[in-house]
């Protein structure tokens, strides 16, 4: 006897209904721009985070690349938080 019920797939990955930080933070102190970009190569949407992590001149203006990460989702957006709590403060300009 039929329950009524479709069979669902539960199995989703965790992180992707979360919405991948994305912009540029800025350090006054420190001198440091990072950016957050999503991997759109990934077989999922969005999985996938890479943090560029650059110096700024004295514009404010990313300057020389520091590194660069991958990241989780989940991971980006610690990383965010964190850093908006650290005092870094959201850039609106767009950089090249």
């Amino acid at each position: 006897m039929a329950s009524g019920v479709a069979y669902v797939r539960t199995n989703f990955y965790r992180g992707c209904l979360i919405d991948a930080p994305t912009g540029w933070l800025f350090n006054q102190k420190s001198g440091l721009l990072i950016s957050f970009e999503s991997y759109k190569r990934s077989a999922f949407n969005n999985l996938k985070v890479y943090t560029h992590l650059f110096y700024a001149n004295e514009l404010g203006e990313p300057a020389k690349l520091k590194n660069s990460r991958l990241h989780s989702i989940e991971c980006s957006c610690e990383t965010w938080d964190e850093l908006i709590l650290g005092g870094w403060q959201n850039v609106t300009h767009k950089f090249q």
